[in-house]
């Protein structure tokens, strides 16, 4: 896998350079010029660990979580703080972990954030079904929440005992949502599980869609080598068969694709915070993405305390873009979206997409992989599964590999990918 990753990263920046990541980073994130500008909090506390899930997350203790909370707040005020005039950005998301144990204080979190910033499309947070009840759901509209994700995984028994997860809960589920309703209700779903069918999946679906959700994420399980997890990769085949399926199962129910894995009701449902240019990350294992760098914050939640208590930034490694490193970062996170538009390249980047890479085009079209409709490249059917196969690739080589070391070290010295 390393070979393959290793070759299209070398052809596709015109470099043998590795992607190095080092400990130094800045104190002062330059993200003022940003356009785009999303922004992302971690919350790392789960009341149980499902072996399958590769995030940062530890166990919820009650006073640990408040003091991580009182470090988060901080970090948001030195980081916001620093540029001197308040942002507008496009989003926040909340991930985890499970993101509602710290409901409580999501009004003294968001109001830090407004601070500094002015979001402009909406605030999303990653819920357990279990959390999906009447008061949680009151206590995150009322802190200005307008989108969840419920992590269902699956609502059928047998891959939920597979998974180690309880319940889904779908008729008390549905009746909160009903009463409390939100701008976007996705549900995540896992494929690509040992044994499981298409039918499978069209049952998941379906139950999703009836459960009050308008947009549901259909994930790949990935087998990353530092979980428990004991479960066995799908083979190939069976799951472009599934992928395919289940895709052209929504586009005849009528569903609109929003991502690679995702599908919505409406047009105007959307859940993702990986589909943004930029993005400003707050929190143990945030990344920051910014018009030359990249970084990520240290997972240890010790370490991110103790470091914010000394008044610096929790950055445990940061990578200094090439600009032809930083447009391959930005197609891959782009081509998630199923599409790429030439305009928007060439307004980021001050140069045509088609003069750096017209080979690569060329060849992908041939190929089947892309087709070229109403002025952006749109993935085939076929090229949102390689896309989905190569990215299973990337995340093994490279995000498995960069977590495993900072799972392990606080603030690694250096890695190279």
């Amino acid at each position: 896998m390393g070979i393959i990753t290793n070759l299209t990263r070398t052809w596709l920046t015109r470099s043998a350079k590795p992607f190095v990541f080092t400990g130094e980073f800045d104190q002062i994130l330059p993200f003022e010029p940003c356009e785009n500008l999303g922004l992302y909090i971690h919350i790392p506390f789960c009341r149980s660990i499902c072996n399958f899930c590769p995030y940062c997350k530890t166990l919820y203790d009650p006073a640990v979580c408040s003091r991580y909370v009182d470090a988060l707040i901080e970090e948001i005020h030195m980081a916001g703080g620093r540029a001197g005039t308040k942002k507008r950005v496009t989003s926040l998301y909340f991930g985890g972990g499970t993101p509602s144990l710290a409901a409580g204080r999501f009004g003294e979190i968001l109001a830090a954030v407004r601070e500094h910033f002015t979001i402009t499309e909406g605030i999303g947070v990653e819920l357990h079904p279990d959390d999906v009840t009447v008061p949680l759901l009151q206590t995150l509209r009322e802190a200005g929440v307008t989108k969840i994700s419920i992590g269902i995984q699956s609502f059928l028994e047998k891959y939920r005992t597979l998974l180690g997860r309880g319940g889904a809960g779908a008729p008390s589920m549905s009746a909160a949502l009903k009463e409390v309703p939100f701008e976007t209700v996705s549900m995540d779903l896992i494929f690509a599980l040992p044994g499981q069918t298409l039918a499978d999946l069209k049952s998941d679906l379906d139950a999703a869609f009836a459960s009050e959700a308008n947009h549901v994420a259909i994930y790949p399980f990935i087998d990353f080598t530092f979980t428990s997890s004991p479960l066995p990769a799908m083979p190939k085949r069976e799951k472009r068969r599934l992928l395919d399926g289940i895709t052209r199962y929504c586009l005849e129910k009528g569903y609109v694709r929003t991502s690679i894995w995702t599908f919505a009701r409406e047009k105007d449902a959307r859940y993702s915070s990986m589909t943004r240019d930029n993005f400003l990350g707050f929190g143990c294992s945030a990344a920051t993405l910014l018009r030359d760098q990249f970084k990520i914050n240290t997972f240890s939640v010790e370490e991110y305390c103790r470091r914010i208590a000394s008044g610096q930034l929790p950055t445990s490694l940061t990578l200094r873009f090439s600009p032809r490193q930083r447009m391959v970062y930005y197609l891959f996170w782009t081509a998630y979206s199923t599409r790429v538009d030439p305009a928007e390249f060439e307004r980021f980047f001050g140069v045509p997409l088609e003069r750096m890479y017209r080979l690569e085009l060329s060849a992908a079209r041939l190929l089947g992989l892309v087709a070229w409709r109403d002025g952006v490249w749109q993935m085939t059917l076929k090229g949102a599964f390689y896309y989905h196969y190569y990215e299973n690739f990337y995340t093994l080589v490279y995000i498995d590999k960069m977590w495993g070391v900072m799972r392990r070290e606080a603030f690694p010295e250096r890695i190279e990918l």
